[in-house]
């Protein structure tokens, strides 16, 4: 018997290839590494995504869609532009169907070039989140563009910290921590 765990990122950067989709991913595959012997993850870079254009229903959203509905456990990646999050993050969001995060843990993260945006991903991202049905029972990443450079560190002193109680929300066990 194998002990597969999926994780999925999404990132709503609208710079393809970004410093927040390398975030979320490494963020993605710390807890997956944590909680499954066979951990796996999957992500979807929303900028890669609405290339061919925004209107749903397209092969990409269906699959992003179906990906995020069968994770247990989501992290949601945007850099903080204006004081918010993106409108590429909230078109996304705006277009998933009520209840779309039904029985999904989700952890956001947020990127941001200044300390004044630290508490975006609490203030105004879990709020969306918690609407669309999902969970949230850790506190969010929150990382300011200086610290990247340590990223390794601070997504192991996050997991560290978290990863028992978001095992425990996922219905699984973390290094030694029954759920």
């Amino acid at each position: 018997m194998t002990d597969s765990f999926a994780v999925t990122a999404v990132v709503g950067n609208p710079k393809r290839l970004s410093r927040t989709l390398t975030t979320a991913e490494a963020l993605a595959a710390a807890i997956a590494a944590g909680i499954g012997t066979e951990p796996r993850t999957t992500s979807t870079d929303l900028a890669e995504l609405y290339l061919d254009g925004i209107e749903p229903p397209h092969d990409g959203f269906e699959h992003a869609l179906d990906r995020i509905k069968t994770a247990p456990v989501l992290v949601v990646g945007t850099p903080v532009y204006k004081a918010s999050y993106t409108g590429l993050l909230k078109l996304f969001l705006d277009q998933l169907p009520p209840g779309a995060l039904q029985g999904t843990v989700a952890v956001p993260v947020t990127v941001a070039a200044s300390a004044e945006h630290r508490f975006l991903a609490d203030l105004q991202l879990r709020p969306v989140l918690a609407e669309l049905g999902a969970s949230l029972p850790v506190p969010s990443l929150t990382l300011r563009e200086k610290e990247l450079g340590d990223l390794d560190a601070l997504i192991a002193a996050w997991t560290g910290a978290n990863l028992p109680a978001l095992a425990a929300a996922a219905g699984r066990e973390s290094a030694g921590v029954a759920a």
